[in-house]
């Protein structure tokens, strides 16, 4: 295994480090090249700050070595990505060239004319057939809106259960399992079937071992979004734009919540993403659900890295299999794609650079980095051969993120998607602490109501058919 580990950060190296190979002709040659009369300028892109950073920081001297064009990376928080690249676009000040965009803000982008069009530089400068190397699930939520392409797919976050095989396979939970709840003890298809699964190794194992961990202490509106559409909901009545959170499978969805809190470990309505990390790489949780790097690291792959030195060792090498959420419904969790800043008076330059660093072969280096927390968005990343013998089943990983984006649920990208996810989060963590959830979710709908009429109805109305059109699309996919 250890050989294998280090025959694969070889690989990896390689990809950096050779000169033999030869990119000529593709986008990232091209982008380069167009890139060498700009030398001695430099761009402003803004990027996730701290650990979503760690990645591109580490691709960046490349860039900058060959086409002489420094890169000031604006490190801002997740909310800040959205909120500060609004403040300055209306204050006019012009401060940043290429934007890191959560899908969920397009919307809110191109409302406030944030964001330049770039199909002219991708008929300019792409080869036509990297577009068509894009997963569907991201091709046209990630980089397209009211028809228009704005930004190029650059991260393909989607939620994946992953579970202890070693539990799940063991032939006495599997008789006592079947025993007690009259079905074969396997990855959950359902939400009842997570529950009852999380709560019989948690009646068997707890403290020891409990049956799931999920963070609840933030951004829980993603874990909701895909069990509330998996469950048949779904955010509003398209003729009417009345928010529906707060119907029967809106109560339903936040119960099963309320009710999986109390088969994982204590005080778990606090967690956030490296409680829940912890709890998993150091074997005291039978599931989890979240992003895709977890799968990386619950294999050992490169946490001998310095970058990676924060993440505690893994004591569950080996035993990790994978599945998509439950319902078949994975979340599609804040994504990310690149584009231009209108405002820009280096335009060109910001897309020819958001061309090098979402081109097939950069993107590669930058998803198989071990310690990024950029993950697979491209066809050729899930068929990569390096990429796929990473661990002995990264290939099971890789088909496992593609087949759950596939049935990915979009988080909400209109206008005002920002406003809408704080008031369902406020009413999510209400009800963790206590608060009747029906009441939790009729305060959140009265404010998305607010959100609607302040934004104008009808235009939410449009926005939304289109968000239900790109939504049912995805699954068409399947």
């Amino acid at each position: 295994m250890l050989r294998k580990a280090v025959m694969v950060c070889f690989a990896v190296l390689l990809l950096f480090t050779t000169s033999a190979l030869s990119f000529a002709q593709t986008a990232a040659e091209r982008a380069i090249e167009e890139a060498k009369k700009y030398a001695g300028q430099t761009l402003s892109v803004t990027w996730e700050a701290g650990l979503q950073a760690q990645g591109i920081r580490a691709i960046l001297p490349e860039w900058e070595e060959k086409t002489g064009v420094k890169i000031n990376l604006v490190e801002l928080s997740f909310w800040d990505l959205h909120d500060k690249v609004i403040t300055e676009h209306l204050a006019g000040t012009g401060a940043y060239d290429a934007l890191a965009i959560s899908y969920a803000f397009m919307g809110d982008f191109v409302n406030a004319g944030v964001l330049e069009p770039i199909e002219k530089w991708v008929e300019q400068y792409m080869p036509p057939e990297d577009l068509e190397d894009i997963h569907p699930a991201f091709k046209e939520a990630f980089q397209y809106y009211g028809g228009k392409l704005y930004a190029l797919a650059a991260d393909g976050d989607v939620f994946i259960l992953y579970y202890r095989k070693d539990l799940f396979e063991d032939e006495t939970n599997k008789q006592e399992f079947s025993k007690k709840y009259g079905y074969e003890l396997a990855p959950p298809k359902t939400w009842k079937e997570f529950y009852e699964i999380a709560k019989f190794f948690t009646d068997k194992y707890a403290p020891e071992i409990y049956g799931a961990v999920i963070q609840r202490g933030m951004q829980s509106y993603s874990w909701f979004t895909g069990q509330f559409i998996g469950n048949g909901g779904q955010f509003f009545d398209p003729e009417t734009m009345k928010p529906l959170i707060n119907s029967e499978i809106g109560v339903q969805t936040l119960k099963e919540m309320m009710q999986q809190n109390e088969v994982m470990p204590p005080g778990v309505i606090k967690w956030g993403f490296m409680e829940a990390l912890a709890a998993w790489l150091d074997g005291k949780v039978a599931m989890i659900i979240t992003w895709p790097p977890i799968g990386r690291w619950s294999e050992g792959y490169g946490v001998r890295t310095k970058q990676l030195a924060w993440v505690p060792p893994s004591k569950v090498v080996g035993k990790v299999g994978y599945a998509p959420m439950p319902n078949g419904r994975s979340t599609l969790a804040a994504g990310f794609s690149v584009g231009v800043a209108s405002q820009s008076k280096k335009k060109e330059l910001a897309y020819l650079f958001a061309q090098w660093l979402t081109s097939p072969e950069t993107s590669l280096k930058l998803v198989m980095l071990p310690f990024t927390l950029v993950d697979p968005f491209r066809l050729s990343h899930y068929r990569s051969v390096i990429y796929r013998n990473a661990w002995d089943n990264a290939g099971e990983y890789l088909d496992t993120l593609y087949e759950a984006a596939k049935g990915g649920v979009l988080e909400l990208n209109i206008p005002g998607a920002r406003e809408y996810f704080a008031a369902l989060e406020q009413a999510i963590t209400s009800a963790f602490a206590g608060e009747d959830p029906k009441k939790a979710l009729d305060l959140a709908a009265a404010k998305w109501e607010e959100i609607t009429e302040r934004f104008g109805r009808e235009k939410q109305k449009e926005a939304y058919a289109a968000y239900l059109n790109l939504q049912h699309a995805i699954w068409e996919l399947e």
